[in-house]
């Protein structure tokens, strides 16, 4: 019987549509409040050295997606670079990352949703949410990438707008009053930590690149395009949200809300009053939507991996299905994943997330040094050692010291997590009697 595989069809566009769709260019407004009262009002520069340290490490992903253009981004970098369990940790770690991202997408639209529809229960807006990000992402791939087309140009033509009304309010006498202040950027008030513990939550905002990596097997020639569409989505999207920050920081100057969660509407109604908050609310709704979808499409892609590699059930995470080539039990299983937001908080699992994202990107930093600096000897030319030692290195100590500045919740449930995570690799290796090391992948390394 001839083995399904997934279907290799997307472009250089649709992959970079795809991880804006993903990473939202309105995710900004969803996370403008808690970051804010995180960094004491100095979120422009949160944002800053949040950007640079997913810069740093996006370019260590482009690096390991020409060295292994297949399913699985950092478990497989990591497996495939410096060792099989090493690989399965880190893939259990992200898991907390990418399961969870389709469930933020659930509770910010819920937000936002009740807002317009006060009446109708929180666990019915979880429910449908889950239903409509979950039917398009197994029906096929093309159809995820079309659906991201439409609603990301909408999506960037709001933010826009909403930098376009921020100047005309702020010229008008608004906020701050002028368009030039240091406020957002830094504060002597502010202490490095406070502003570390905000940019430490922003990483959220730019987990979209590291997604982009779990669809090389399904992307045209992917050696090139993933590493292509990694810089250029990045670029895009951290200019949108240093922007966006800005400009919102000198709007409504400080750190005290009504709501956190909703802060991002109080700035939408002073700039632009009813209408401009309703056709918020809209653009907010339709960018969760496109992100919910892009996010259960990762993340069924590293579950995917993980199945076919049998470190997770293959009957379940290995399962393509036969006509829409798509893991749709993985994607199933996400769905599932997604209730328990009838349970928990927006700012809860967002500081989930970020313990396991972190932990990955610092992997893959790593992983470029293990494979080129290492194994392969790319260190003959002052480039090679810049490129595969300094530049990796650095990425790996600024994401690992973010990490270090997580909430000490966020690092303790995802330090369970964790401990579980080896728990399951000592039953993989030791009482099932299977060894990771011989894992075979249908595609080899390229050096």
């Amino acid at each position: 019987m001839e083995k399904i595989k997934l279907a290799r069809i997307l472009t250089l566009s649709q992959v970079v549509i795809l991880g804006i769709a993903w990473n939202n260019p309105a995710v900004f407004f969803n996370t403008y409040g808690i970051a804010t009262v995180t960094s004491h009002g100095v979120i422009t520069g949160a944002y800053i050295l949040a950007f640079l340290a997913i810069f740093s490490t996006a370019l260590s992903y482009a690096e390991m997606a020409k060295a292994y253009p297949i399913a699985g981004s950092a478990y497989t970098f990591a497996q495939k670079s410096m060792h099989p369990g090493v690989g399965f940790i880190v893939g259990w770690t992200i898991m907390l990352d990418y399961m969870l991202t389709p469930l933020v997408t659930a509770l910010m639209s819920t937000i936002y949703l009740s807002v317009v529809l006060p009446g109708i229960p929180h666990f019915i807006w979880i429910i449908l949410w889950t239903a409509s990000i979950v039917i398009p992402s197994i029906l096929g791939i093309n159809i995820s990438a079309l659906m991201s087309k439409i609603f990301v140009i909408t999506q960037i033509v709001f933010v826009s707008l909403f930098c376009i009304l921020s100047i005309k309010s702020l010229l008008g006498g608004v906020g701050a009053g002028t368009l030039i202040s240091s406020k957002p950027l830094f504060s002597p008030d502010v202490p490095i930590p406070i502003v570390l513990s905000g940019a430490a939550i922003l990483c959220f905002s730019f987990l979209g690149f590291d997604s982009l990596t779990t669809l090389s097997e399904e992307t045209v020639d992917p050696e090139k395009t993933i590493p292509r569409a990694i810089i250029i989505m990045l670029v895009i999207v951290g200019f949108l949200y240093i922007t966006s920050s800005y400009l919102s920081q000198l709007v409504l100057p400080g750190f005290s809300f009504k709501h956190a969660d909703s802060a991002s509407l109080e700035i939408a109604a002073i700039i632009g009053g009813n209408f401009f908050k309703a056709l918020f609310i809209a653009v907010m709704l339709m960018g969760n939507f496109t992100s919910g979808i892009a996010a259960t499409t990762s993340a069924s892609r590293v579950l995917f991996a993980m199945g076919r590699d049998s470190v997770l059930p293959k009957n379940v995470f290995g399962y393509v299905h036969p006509k829409f080539k798509t893991p749709s039990r993985a994607i199933t299983v996400i769905a599932l994943f997604t209730m328990i937001g009838i349970v928990l908080t927006l700012e809860q699992v967002i500081k989930f997330i970020n313990f396991g994202a972190l932990m990955a990107f610092t992997s893959v930093n790593l992983s470029v040094i293990a494979h080129y600096f290492i194994r392969n000897c790319k260190r003959s030319t002052l480039k090679d050692f810049v490129k595969y030692l300094c530049l990796p290195l650095t990425g790996a100590s600024l994401t690992f010291w973010l990490w270090t500045n997580l909430e000490t919740s966020a690092l303790i449930i995802g330090g369970v997590w964790m401990v579980c995570g080896f728990v399951y690799l000592i039953y993989l290796t030791k009482l099932s009697n299977k060894k990771l090391s011989e894992i075979q992948f249908d595609q080899k390394a390229t050096p």
